[in-house]
């Protein structure tokens, strides 16, 4: 279980440009070599290795958040009725490329004017 104490500090600067703040992490102890490694290999500060790290994982957390928003909506649309043929679909993706490519599938819901 990862021991994460994040602390923020009350100061801040700017580098290349970019506001930064300074915040405290306690690190479990092969974390913080793996850390170094990796700085080391990098030739970079442990602080860019974790700025890098946070700012992806935080990008990725944002993704799922989004995908998840788009499932429940998609969820709810299929509860509404709003949905398409399997054969449709096959059908549009298979006129991919093609001469005869066709338009995307509408949902039943939407052809039907329910």
């Amino acid at each position: 279980m990862s021991m994460w104490h994040i602390k923020k500090m009350l100061t801040s600067s700017t580098f290349e440009g970019t506001a930064m703040s300074v915040t405290t992490v306690r690190l479990q102890t092969e974390v913080e070599q793996h850390l170094e490694a990796i700085a080391g290999r990098l030739h970079r500060s442990k602080g860019w290795v974790i700025n890098q790290a946070l700012s992806e994982y935080i990008e990725k957390q944002q993704l799922e958040q989004e995908r998840w928003k788009q499932t429940l909506e998609a969820m709810e649309s299929a509860a509404q009725g709003k949905v398409v043929e399997a054969s449709e679909v096959h059908g549009w993706l298979n006129s991919w490329g093609t001469e005869n490519e066709q338009n995307a599938p509408r949902s039943g819901m939407a052809r039907s004017g329910r």
